[in-house]
């Protein structure tokens, strides 16, 4: 074989190659992917319940669900309030007392503890149970308690803007994310001076 012969076979795969190459055929647009439907995803009444849930109608597994519980603190250092502008939504850019979701694995105590760290890098001391609110409209429990902070050293946490100590008359009221917000500091105000008292709710409507 010459140097310029080339076997039958690499001929053919060479033109097979360049002419792919060339080629200004498309392949056909594929289909969006739809993840086959799986899980919970059939409303009805379960047996023996009373309410429409969604249930899997292949494991008959049933999904409940349930109202998330919120936990903060009203935190005072001597006679100034802790209150934290927030960074994220929903009401960013507003004021609140430190509070947020209680997570997996975690007593209601331990969550305020850690928002209040989160928001406001504030070791806070509970003392009591403030308040239990329930916010039906968004399927919420709130539990709010009484706290102290043993030094002023607070600095804003990843989801603040900023952190201040407010005195009474400085709070921004009309800046106040949520109206629990308003019920929590109102309520700490009734019983700041008392060692005992009976924990608030909801105001009258």
């Amino acid at each position: 074989m010459t140097n310029n012969q080339i076997p039958e076979g690499l001929v053919w795969a060479a033109s097979t190659v360049q002419i792919a190459g060339m080629s200004d055929t498309r392949p056909p647009a594929s289909k969006p992917f739809k993840p086959p439907q799986i899980g919970p995803r059939i409303r009805e009444i379960p047996e023996g319940d009373n309410r429409p849930r969604l249930i899997c109608p292949e494991c008959a597994y049933i999904q409940y669900d349930n109202p998330l519980v919120v936990v903060g603190a009203v935190v005072t250092y001597q006679d100034r309030i802790l209150l934290c502008r927030r960074a994220i939504e929903p009401r960013s850019g507003f004021w609140t007392i430190p509070a947020g979701y209680l997570e997996l694995n975690e007593n209601a105590e331990m969550g305020a503890i850690r928002e209040a760290k989160e928001e406001a890098c504030a070791d806070i001391e509970i003392d009591a149970l403030l308040a239990v609110y329930n916010v039906t409209r968004i399927s919420q429990i709130q539990l709010i308690y009484r706290a102290t902070l043993p030094s002023p050293d607070i600095a804003a946490g990843e989801e603040s803007l900023e952190v201040a100590l407010f005195s009474w008359d400085k709070i921004p009221w009309d800046d106040l994310a949520f109206p629990s917000n308003h019920w929590a500091l109102k309520h700490h105000r009734e019983v700041a001076n008392k060692p005992v008292f009976t924990a608030r709710t909801n105001p009258p409507d």
